[in-house]
């Protein structure tokens, strides 16, 4: 039963709608005001597939000149271009249709959750008197359930919501901005038939603000803060991948420099502080650590970590030793002090105020550089190459503000022992760790910043899964340099199980070939490396042609940097237990390795 509302009630209401707290309205349909807000986020490009029940939203999106459509060869690949793009750009967004597009882009949606990349991903349902009643139409499970979608969707993000005429202005704004308060995906679903109805809205901007920290809990909790530092002995910053995502890396280098506190990263966190500073000690990662990072950190009387999860890849499976009554643990929304939880305090609303606050010091500590004077051998250049000639010879490629990508496995495990430049950019996926991502990652990344030069680094097993998306790339005329390592097969499995066994192989293809074959209509250079001479000619030649670039690099089979041959060890122990191990592994050095190569 609807309320019935006096006169002097519909004159407050109209009032209030038209200036007396500030509203001003407007009509809008749907899509467009999705579009709108989205432009405000920051996003230009919506990457997806098309599909009947997206058709309409597409149609606005398509006459939105602010606003591109980006079609990716599948659902999977274009999570992963989105996740790329949000890494450069901040946020991203995704279109897929009901069902059939939704579920092939869940793993690139999840591995967005785990690694905390903002991703908007919309999804085009059937109408809404479809989902309503239940009818039974394709790319359902015809069992008239229209929930099933969306509870897979709440397991990967941290808002969702069906739009409505009723609800969509609310829950538009709702949803985007708990993107932008948890830097992690959103679902929204747009009933085919709704999109371009007109709904009365606030012409106010999306409201992209941190909810500010009440005044006496941030002064209370910062003047603690300022007396333990000015107590410890040994303070040190222990800083992994949220300091970037909630933009706070500035905050912690001033905090560092002001009061000579040392900090190392976490493996996680490559590149995302400036790994030249004089304070910059190393990366932490648990009992693999660098014997002097291990010291300075697990020895700290007050160690301040920054959004830090301790993983099985980040602490080299659970081997670290943080003691809690020493352990200061800043999170986005969260604050704990020697095991004492303090709710409400927001990470750049802390540093800032601790920046001001906290008194300066000048203590000296040693820090212990891995530098080493030798010089490197001389190389015959008809050597076949290797994993180790290899990653010499690239450390000095890079140059100030590349975007450097590394696929899962070989090629991040060498990046992430090598020294970038400050102002590079470095993609991986270790946490959630799914091969192929790279390659798709590289087209958004390149989309969100084109000007700059972006190198990928990807293994044969993970480029078989996504190769199509090079098609995309080529299609926008975009000029990457990627490197694929040819090493016969899953290399990373091989060195934890299998060396010998037939799982691990894949089919070798002519890979230099594969940009032909996509058939752009731009100029690009394609090569195949076998020598340290010729991947040197490669690497002096490359910026001779302005557009893409392939380089396959042929290498062993069983070839792979020291640190990710120890990391397999310790993974095959803890995946399967010590006595399994030796039992697995003495039962595959009685298999004959018949499809592997090795050059």
């Amino acid at each position: 039963m609807h309320e019935i509302y006096g006169v002097d009630e519909i004159l407050f209401f109209y009032g209030i709608k038209n200036g007396l707290k500030g509203y001003r309205a407007m009509f809008i349909e749907i899509g467009e005001f999705l579009n709108l807000r989205l432009k405000q986020m920051g996003i230009q490009h919506l990457f997806g597939v098309p599909g009947d029940f997206n058709l309409s939203y597409l149609e606005q999106v398509e006459a939105d000149a602010q606003l591109e459509f980006i079609g990716n060869c599948n659902e999977l690949n274009a999570a992963y271009a989105a996740d790329g793009y949000a890494r450069i750009n901040g946020f991203a967004a995704l279109a897929t249709t009901y069902g059939v597009g939704d579920l092939s882009a869940i793993n690139g949606i999840a591995g967005a959750y785990a690694e905390n990349v903002p991703m908007v991903h919309i999804s085009g349902i059937p109408p809404l008197h479809v989902v309503q009643k239940g009818i039974l139409v394709h790319h359902t499970l015809i069992d008239g359930n229209y929930d099933n979608i969306m509870n897979c969707m709440k397991e990967f993000t941290v808002a969702q919501t069906r739009l409505t005429p009723a609800n969509a202005a609310f829950e538009i704004d709702r949803v985007l901005r708990q993107c932008f308060l948890e830097r992690r995906p959103v679902h929204i679903q747009l009933a085919s038939d709704i999109t371009h109805v007109k709904i009365e809205v606030d012409e106010r901007p999306l409201d992209l603000s941190y909810p500010s920290v009440e005044p006496d809990l941030l002064s209370s909790v910062v003047d603690q803060l300022c007396g333990i530092l000015a107590k410890a002995k040994s303070p040190a910053l222990l800083i992994d991948n949220e300091a970037a995502v909630f933009g706070v890396t500035s905050l912690l280098h001033d905090l560092s420099n002001k009061c000579s506190i040392p900090f190392a990263g976490m493996n996680t966190a490559k590149n995302i502080m400036d790994e030249g500073s004089p304070h910059y000690i190393g990366t932490y990662v648990g009992g693999a650590s660098q014997p002097h990072v291990k010291n300075v950190i697990e020895q700290s009387d007050c160690l301040i970590g920054v959004g830090v999860r301790f993983t099985d890849v980040g602490s080299a499976v659970f081997t670290h030793q943080i003691a809690t009554e020493n352990y200061i643990e800043i999170k986005p929304y969260g604050l704990n002090i020697f095991g004492q939880d303090v709710p409400g305090i927001e990470i750049g609303q802390l540093l800032v105020e601790l920046n001001k606050k906290v008194a300066a010091r000048k203590t000296p500590h040693n820090i212990v550089t891995q530098c080493s004077t030798q010089k490197k051998p001389e190389v015959n250049e008809q050597q076949k190459l290797s994993q180790e000639l290899l990653w010499n010879a690239i450390a000095g490629f890079f140059k100030d503000d590349d975007v450097i990508i590394g696929e899962v496995g070989t090629s991040n495990s060498a990046l992430s022992g090598l020294k970038l430049p400050a102002t590079a950019k470095y993609i991986s996926q270790p946490l959630w760790g799914s091969i192929g991502y790279t390659l798709p990652a590289l087209l958004g990344s390149l989309l969100a910043a084109p000007e700059r030069r972006q190198i990928l680094f990807i293994g044969d097993g993970s480029f078989q899964l996504t190769v199509q998306e090079l098609s995309t790339i080529i299609r926008h005329e975009l000029k990457p340099i990627i490197f694929l390592l040819n090493n016969g097969g899953y290399t990373i499995e091989r060195l934890i199980m299998g060396e010998n066994a037939a799982y691990n192989d894949i089919q070798n293809w002519n890979y230099a070939q594969i940009p032909a074959v996509f058939n752009g209509s731009k100029a690009y250079q394609s090569h195949v490396v076998e020598t340290i001479g010729q991947l040197k000619q490669v690497l002096d030649n490359v910026q001779q042609l302005d557009g893409l670039t392939f380089v396959e690099l042929k290498l062993p089979a069983m070839d792979a940097p020291l640190s990710l041959k120890k990391f397999a060890n310790v993974i095959a122990r803890f995946d399967y237990g010590d006595r399994g191990y030796e039992i697995l592994t003495q039962r595959s050095q009685s298999i004959e390795c018949k499809n592997a190569s090795s050059f």
